[in-house]
């Protein structure tokens, strides 16, 4: 098998994080040239140097898997920055009296009052959740269990609080009596649940992977 050929089977068999794959692809890429062109000073032909550089890095059923796995730590952790950075700016988009959109006129009923409590420790879940995670797939790499689990567990961790925090979300919308209605849900969409769905798009790519 061919340089080039090795090459765009091991593309097509990495998902993850377009950077990182394209970074994974050019270390392979580089690390097969150097070893052809030794091969060809040891007297082989260019045809034949290239066979032996890719036989020396390996099958692609023996290399695919650390690479995707490298993919999978870079997803992961790709999820955990935008879910951190989205929840971090929800306090100020629910700041009571800031925005017109989200003024109660006849002051919050106990189910809105129960929604806000529950959206809010959700929140803050989400928050140290998300931290926890960006460190672990920094830093907690030496450990097997962090390599073997830590992608899944954040990805479910992000699907689950991007779900929680959006039906939340709407639902206090829809509760609250401020002027604007209903369409209280346009600016609630824009700045929650769109970005929210992001996170879980992102979630969802990493169960996948």
């Amino acid at each position: 098998m061919a340089v080039d050929e090795y090459l765009a089977g091991l593309r097509k068999a990495l998902p993850g994080p377009r950077r990182k794959r394209a970074d994974l692809l050019a270390e392979a890429r580089d690390h097969l040239v150097d070893a052809t062109e030794a091969f060809e000073a040891d007297g082989l032909t260019r045809t034949a140097a290239e066979r032996a550089a890719v036989a020396d890095f390996g099958r692609l059923s023996d290399v695919v898997p650390a690479y995707r796995e490298e993919l999978s730590v870079a997803q992961s952790r790709n999820t955990a920055a935008l879910l951190f950075g989205v929840m971090i700016l929800q306090p100020l988009i629910w700041q009571p009296g800031v925005w017109g959109w989200n003024q109660d006129l006849n002051g919050p009923s106990e189910l809105s009052v129960l929604l806000e409590q529950l959206v809010r420790w959700i929140g803050g879940a989400s928050i140290a959740g998300a931290v926890i995670a960006v460190l672990a797939t920094n830093f907690g790499q030496r450990y097997a269990v962090v390599r073997q689990h830590g992608s899944r567990v954040t990805a479910v961790f992000a699907l689950a609080s991007a779900v929680i925090v959006s039906l939340g979300g709407v639902s206090m919308t829809l509760e609250s009596s401020s002027t604007s209605g209903h369409l209280d849900v346009i600016p609630v969409s824009a700045f929650v649940v769109a970005p929210l769905l992001l996170v879980a798009l992102q979630a969802l790519r990493l169960v996948r992977a």
